[in-house]
């Protein structure tokens, strides 16, 4: 399993023949547009930064597309999407004149033997009842961390720490929020984070670690 980060929440995963993208960035976004094929793409929120659908389909691939919550499988991968709520993209006025919030999928997805979270542009720490009972054991956590309508990095690795995956990849690179986001979340941390472009990981390489911090580049 090969994972990549292309900015904002978007993370591309490929196994063998198969390729499957979180969030991926249209070319309306507030940030860099992505250009590649998928097989799957898994959109958390209806918004120009996460629901580049167009973006991804290229050279020749038209990916079976996922975006909300309820149960799938395509070509052999298990997914599972829980409802949540997001700040992102909704404006501070509007959120205090009428409480406004956005939808937001989480998704759980089984490859490879192992379980991979994305919490999209999850704001809350409080996670829904329904994944807390299904999802015990997590081998790859993507969680957001520069605030701004999705976790603040205080928030963020409280909740993944309490979650105890095996390898937290932290998704820093926003067109809004704190730009010094991953350097706070890594100081929580207190301990010192691999830096690489891509990480390769297999099932029994993830189990012998704990909470491992992997920051990817983009």
């Amino acid at each position: 399993m090969v994972i990549t980060y292309h900015g904002g929440q978007c993370i591309k995963v490929s196994c063998g023949d198969t390729s499957l993208v979180f969030d991926p960035i249209s070319k309306n976004a507030t940030l860099p547009a992505v250009k590649f094929g998928a097989d799957i793409a898994l959109v958390s929120r209806n918004h120009p930064d996460m629901n580049g659908i167009n973006e991804v389909s290229y050279g020749g691939k038209e990916p079976f597309v996922i975006d909300g919550p309820g149960e799938y499988e395509y070509k052999n991968v298990l997914m599972r999407g829980y409802f949540s709520q997001s700040m992102y993209g909704v404006s501070a006025q509007e959120n205090t004149r009428e409480k406004k919030t956005a939808v937001n999928t989480i998704y759980a997805v089984e490859l490879e033997g192992m379980t991979l979270v994305h919490l999209g542009a999850l704001s809350s720490k409080e996670l829904p009842h329904e994944m807390r009972e299904a999802v015990n054991d997590i081998d790859v956590l993507f969680i957001p961390i520069t605030g701004n309508g999705v976790l603040s990095a205080e928030d963020a690795y409280e909740l993944a720490t309490s979650l105890e995956p095996h390898v937290i990849i932290p998704l820093y690179k926003s067109g809004t929020g704190a730009s010094d986001a991953l350097e706070h979340f890594l100081r929580e941390e207190g301990t010192s984070a691999s830096h690489m472009n891509k990480v390769t990981l297999k099932k029994k390489e993830v189990l012998e670690q704990s909470s491992a911090m992997m920051v990817l580049q983009v």
